[in-house]
């Protein structure tokens, strides 16, 4: 390894970025000051439906502009089946939106509904003791067969749900087929066809890999992606504490990693996944890693799923292992506190119908939960028959892996790993150091 740096803007040493790690929980913390300083002008706004909603209407508060129609669609269609429509609200600022939801969770100026996040995310929700139990919902759902009843244990916090799966996004590898075709390259089938892949594409002048930190949170892509294939057993158990980020396998990751970087496959860490997207489809980076979400970004590139914009599992570089797949999925919540709470529970009994899953699916663009639905593309309707097919492991995403601030802090140790791939062994330390005490004080709080 010839532990070069890599900037964010080239492949040359250069000033820490704005958001690199020194240290991390300072940022946080600064952030999030400035983010409960604002609580009280932004709440007006995007806590409007702690006011109620007329009769007939529930809110669903989000982070994303890029669910507002799926979300309307969805509301529509449930205005169908229910008689009541769903209303999107969304806060696009991450620091702020959550601290509007748990700061509203101790009011009476509580929203409705929540557009949240699964797994630990939930969790730390849930144990405010402000959002509803939804198991009786979900397991009527599952009766119905209109859910697959896998992902539970990621809307589950001490054995009841909380939250019901909105989307499923597949984690996968982005491609454009001409460019495939061009160079001669099929889809690859093993980890060393994959390896081959990205030589050729390199060789005949194309940038084999996106790797980036742009918005920080894609700083886990990488690390997410290579371990869950050398070793989908020791990912599960490292996100959930039961080993240890010095584990000789934890490093075997990074150093797979800053071996690409050694070949130079790696765009630049600042080209985010709009830019990407666009390059790949004008045939200047090969492969693009991302949750299927990432579809809509694609079609406005461009791509058109299944003819020049298609997408795979990365295969396990352990053939012994486990056949896995990363997945995410955000879930629906209902607030305790709620002005129009009953009509919010009504919302719930609703949402994973066959008729309000297709509508927000397909206006998504994404996958779906409800097994029932139809693909909402050729491709998605691929990966869906393959994992399904396959019986692959769904291993939930990184970012939903583990205490909420724990991971905050080792995304920030993840970019700077990725500034400088030599430092591996001292960013594995550092995280480490941080499981440690964010694990004590998770499972003190357990046993509270």
């Amino acid at each position: 390894m010839s532990g070069r740096r890599h900037s964010l803007h080239s492949r040359r040493p250069t000033a820490r970025a704005p958001w690199a790690p020194s240290p991390p929980l300072e940022r946080r913390t600064l952030l999030r000051a400035a983010a409960t300083g604002a609580l009280a002008a932004t709440c007006a706004t995007a806590c409007g439906s702690a006011e109620g909603r007329p009769p007939g209407e529930v809110a669903v508060l989000g982070d994303s502009a890029a669910w507002e129609k799926p979300m309307a669609a969805a509301g529509s269609a449930m205005k169908s089946v229910a008689d009541l429509r769903l209303v999107p609200e969304v806060n696009p600022s991450l620091e702020s939106f959550e601290q509007i939801v748990k700061s509203s969770l101790r009011t009476r100026r509580t929203p409705d509904m929540l557009k949240y996040w699964s797994g630990y995310r939930l969790q730390d929700l849930a144990r405010t003791g402000g959002i509803v139990d939804l198991t009786r919902q979900w397991d009527a759902a599952v009766a119905r067969g209109w859910v697959d009843a896998s992902l539970r244990g990621a809307f589950t916090y001490r054995r009841r749900v909380y939250g019901l799966p909105m989307n499923l996004a597949y984690w996968v590898f982005f491609y454009n087929p001409d460019v495939f075709r061009e160079h001669r390259l099929e889809p690859p089938a093993t980890w060393d066809d994959f390896l081959s892949a990205c030589a050729r594409l390199k060789k005949g002048g194309i940038t084999p890999l996106h790797g980036t930190a742009d918005g920080r949170w894609p700083s886990f892509i990488w690390f997410q992606e290579i371990l869950s294939r050398q070793d989908p057993v020791f990912y599960q158990d490292l996100m959930g504490g039961r080993e240890r980020y010095t584990d000789p396998r934890a490093e075997r990751a990074l150093r797979t990693i800053a071996s690409f970087f050694d070949k130079d496959w790696f765009t630049p860490m600042d080209m985010n996944h709009t830019d990407a997207a666009a390059a790949m489809l004008r045939g200047k980076v090969g492969m693009v890693p991302c949750g299927t979400w990432l579809g809509s970004t694609l079609a406005a590139s461009g791509g058109k799923p299944g003819k020049n914009l298609q997408a795979f599992v990365l295969p396990m570089a352990d053939p012994k292992a486990r056949p896995s797949v990363i997945f995410e999925s955000s879930a629906l919540v209902a607030t305790v506190k709620g002005p129009d709470r009953t009509e919010a529970l009504k919302a719930t009994r609703n949402w994973l119908h066959p008729t309000v899953m297709k509508a927000f699916t397909h206006t998504l663009q994404d996958g779906c939960p409800n097994p029932r639905v139809e693909a909402a593309n050729p491709m998605i309707g691929s990966l869906a028959g393959k994992v399904r097919g396959d019986k692959l492991w769904l291993l939930n995403r990184f970012w939903e892996q583990g205490p909420p601030e724990l991971v905050e802090a080792t995304v920030d140790d993840l970019a700077g790993f990725l500034l400088d791939p030599s430092s591996y062994r001292k960013t594995l330390r550092t995280m480490q150091d941080r499981a440690d005490d964010a694990w004590q004080v998770w499972r003190e709080a357990e046993e509270t």
